[in-house]
């Protein structure tokens, strides 16, 4: 009877580990908008996503050694994929405890650790201001309590590097998850000749070259070489008129993707007759969400190709 009661306990105490470890990598209700856990690392449960950005490619300062003298010991400036996801918990866990989750499924994943620090240990408040942080309130830093986390793999043969800070804020526990996969910037300008052959070819082409942030139609200043040749083919074309499509990924729902799509590709019009007095009944635009996909949307890469805008001859 004795051993029963034993195995009955031990059972239980799996089951409470079990459910304090990360959950799987899945979009979750109370997230924002368009916000997914970063694969094979997932959140610590009872969490939701308060901020969330993935670039293509983008920079990102690691610090890979506790503060020397109140200054970076080993400070690295990361290029390519980045991903920042930040996190809030519930009023319960320690800071420490969702660190180690964190901390120990990043190892499953092949990382080994870098640096591992606690407030003092780090360098306090300094430390925190030589890292990336998504702003408040998607991410809330306690300078004077805090513990941080970096580490690195390699797979694919390409470096990927892990931060995670984890804080609080009023008995909340707050955590930022940034990954950086490093790799080359992709040349995805397209010039006016390119423009008007594949418009002439297939009756579309698809531009990379214009940026918004995430869940956003604010056109970033990035766009301007690429609304540059746009403009430039249609005055050298005063005869020529598009459509201009948005796309997206299936990330989020149709509905929302849907209407992203269309406010982005308006907004690339509104720039042209703005800036470039592109006449705007030359200019006639749609949104067709993640319905026109051109890669898998399974994959990181294939939404990426997915996330565009076109020109499309009437």
């Amino acid at each position: 009877m004795t051993t029963t009661v034993r195995l009955g306990a031990l059972a239980q105490l799996t089951l409470v580990t079990a459910l304090l470890l990360l959950s799987p990598a899945t979009a979750q209700p109370g997230d924002v908008a368009g916000a997914k856990d970063y694969p094979g690392i997932g959140r610590f449960t009872g969490s939701v996503i308060t901020g969330y950005v993935a670039k293509d490619f983008d920079a990102a300062r690691l610090q890979a050694a506790p503060f020397k003298d109140g200054k970076a010991a080993d400070e690295r400036r990361l290029e390519g994929r980045i991903v920042r996801i930040a996190y809030r918990t519930a009023p319960g866990p320690s800071i420490l405890e969702v660190s180690r989750n964190f901390e120990n499924q990043l190892a499953k994943q092949g990382f080994e650790t870098l640096t591992a620090c606690d407030t003092d240990a780090c360098g306090g408040i300094p430390f925190t201001e030589a890292i990336d942080i998504l702003p408040v309130p998607q991410m809330w830093v306690d300078g004077f309590e805090y513990r941080y986390f970096a580490g690195r793999k390699a797979a694919g043969g390409r470096e990927i590097y892990a931060s995670v800070l984890v804080s609080q804020n009023n008995q909340q526990i707050t955590a930022q998850l940034t990954i950086a996969e490093l790799g080359a910037m992709e040349n995805r300008m397209v010039n006016a000749a390119e423009m008007a052959k594949g418009l002439g070819d297939k009756g579309h082409i698809a531009l990379y070259g214009i940026y918004f942030d995430t869940d956003k139609a604010t056109l970033k200043p990035e766009s301007r070489p690429t609304l540059e040749q746009i403009a430039q083919l249609l005055t050298g074309q005063p005869q020529l008129n598009v459509f201009i499509v948005g796309h997206t990924d299936n990330q989020g729902s149709y509905d929302y993707n849907l209407d992203l799509s269309r406010r982005r590709a308006e907004a690339v019009a509104a720039e042209l007759a703005r800036s470039y007095r592109i006449a705007p009944g030359r200019l006639r635009t749609a949104g067709v969400g993640l319905l026109a996909p051109v890669g898998s949307n399974a994959t990181d890469a294939g939404r990426a190709l997915n996330r565009r805008v076109e020109l499309v001859a009437p």
